[in-house]
């Protein structure tokens, strides 16, 4: 089968398309017939050797997500899930491939009438802002401010706070291009945080009381900025740092403002495999009954995988990025 090998760290050129033995299913495990991989920001910090990549042995597959069809069970498997449409974590790696040995206990059966590219893009990212969704606790009226509106979980997060009863929702983007998917998902007010008046145009629109919760997927001076428009007894909730450095503020700042600070890295909002796969779930039944839209930004063959890194490395993607074997 064909597969996306990384034999060294590097820049994007370094994966390179080669050939792979097809998995046969062991005990308990599934092939899956891939009908789509994820990619995500955090394998091009793998393959660029940061974050990430001590804990990666080379030669390897990257690739933690699939959707795709079961084509083989092995020994202790229910043969009825062959045929089944099914999205899957394959352990950290090996999804961008066209096949994947996983565990059967780890694939979600994909809803009637859900494509598998959109449960493919909903999987990760769908689970994650549906948990982010939940740990901001948003009221109804609120102000919600999400950073990377665009992006494959801000996209998401723009639907969740409005059918969680936000009375406002901010998107903040780098863009016209990603505004105008905010945009499209409901989004009230737009604003490009390249624009040093940016935060400016957040306190008019808000009548000058700031927000209610934050959602943090950018860190850095935006982060920052982000941070000061909060009202007091606000929520900021953090997920990610895509421009390279974290959010900075101290604890005297929280507490003088009463503020509720979440970091999202699994631990709380993701308590163990099984949850993972109710938050799934639960996003994809969310699409199937169409309260909430993947964006697919762009999508890549196998071939051309180091292209979807350098997409997502130049920041200028959209959505969810997938490879199609």
């Amino acid at each position: 089968m064909r597969v996306v090998w990384l034999r060294e760290f590097g820049p994007p050129d370094v994966l390179e398309v080669g050939d792979a033995p097809d998995p046969a299913p062991g005990p308990g495990q599934v092939v899956v017939d891939v009908v789509a991989a994820g990619v995500n920001f955090v394998e091009t910090q793998v393959r660029a050797g940061r974050f990430g990549a001590d804990g990666t042995d080379l030669p390897t597959i990257p690739g933690n997500e699939v959707g795709g069809v079961v084509s083989a069970v092995g020994a202790g498997v229910d043969p009825g899930l062959v045929g089944r449409r099914v999205v899957t974590s394959t352990g950290g790696s090996g999804g961008y491939a066209e096949r994947v040995a996983v565990s059967a206990d780890g694939v979600i059966p994909v809803p009637d009438g859900l494509d598998l590219r959109d449960a493919t893009a909903l999987f990760t990212q769908g689970r994650t802002a549906v948990a982010l969704t939940k740990a901001a606790a948003i009221q109804p009226g609120d102000r919600v401010l999400v950073e990377a509106a665009g992006g494959g979980v801000g996209s998401l997060l723009v639907q969740l706070a409005r059918t969680a009863g936000a009375g406002m929702v901010v998107a903040a983007a780098g863009g016209e291009r990603k505004l105008a998917v905010a945009r499209d998902l409901g989004a009230d007010v737009l604003v490009d945080y390249r624009d040093p008046a940016w935060a400016d145009r957040v306190r008019e629109a808000t009548d000058g009381a700031g927000v209610d919760v934050v959602f943090d997927g950018v860190g850095g001076d935006v982060g920052r900025t982000a941070f000061e428009l909060l009202a007091p007894r606000g929520r900021f909730v953090l997920f990610g740092m895509a421009s390279g450095a974290p959010t900075q503020a101290t604890l005297a700042e929280v507490l003088s403002r009463g503020l509720i600070v979440v970091g999202f890295g699994g631990g709380r909002q993701i308590r163990s495999p099984e949850h993972a796969r109710a938050l799934a779930a639960e996003a994809l039944a969310e699409a199937a009954a169409g309260r909430l839209r993947p964006v697919i930004g762009q999508t890549f063959p196998l071939e051309r995988a180091a292209d979807a890194h350098a997409a997502i490395e130049s920041r200028e993607t959209v959505g969810k990025t997938l490879l199609v074997p």
